[in-house]
């Protein structure tokens, strides 16, 4: 009978840990012009009023969900600046070479570039927990930085 409560204990999804998570500090940092220091702002915030915050799984978990923001609104200004580009291209029927191809090129390398960088970041782990979460803060410095510099071309008319 022990056996079989130990089994059933042991049978109960574990509750999955609850961030707490707010991006609105680096919502308002953006506004405010803070640029680059906006990134992990939320990500901190996050490790700090989580329970378990300060474990690899947390500050990987906390991380993980300011990278989705970032990566959302880099998407979002990403298609925007190609729209806009590609309009450009379009109206001005030139030999010259094509921003909006460029672009496209430009941020297909960004990816590689990234993804090595952060690999070799992890690293230097030497394969320990704490390259999960350098993997991560790597991923969100680099993405909130090309949203940044996507952002500048963007809104530099």
């Amino acid at each position: 009978m022990k056996a079989l409560l130990i089994f059933l204990a042991l049978a109960v999804p574990a509750k999955a840990q609850e961030l707490v998570f707010d991006i609105a500090p680096v919502e308002a940092c953006i506004r405010a012009g803070g640029g680059e220091t906006c990134a992990g702002k939320a990500a901190d915030l996050c490790v700090d009023a989580t329970p378990g915050g300060y474990t690899t799984v947390g500050m990987g978990a906390c991380t993980g969900r300011e990278l989705s923001h970032w990566d959302g609104w880099l998407n979002i200004v990403y298609q925007q600046l190609y729209a806009k580009l590609a309009a450009e291209d379009a109206a001005f029927q030139s030999h010259a070479p094509k921003q909006a191809e460029a672009l496209r090129d430009m941020q297909r390398a960004w990816i590689g570039f990234r993804d090595a960088k952060c690999s070799y970041e992890a690293s230097q782990w030497g394969g320990g927990t704490g390259a999960g979460p350098a993997s991560v803060s790597c991923h969100l410095q680099e993405t909130a930085r090309q949203m940044l510099y996507l952002q500048s071309n963007q809104l530099g008319d």
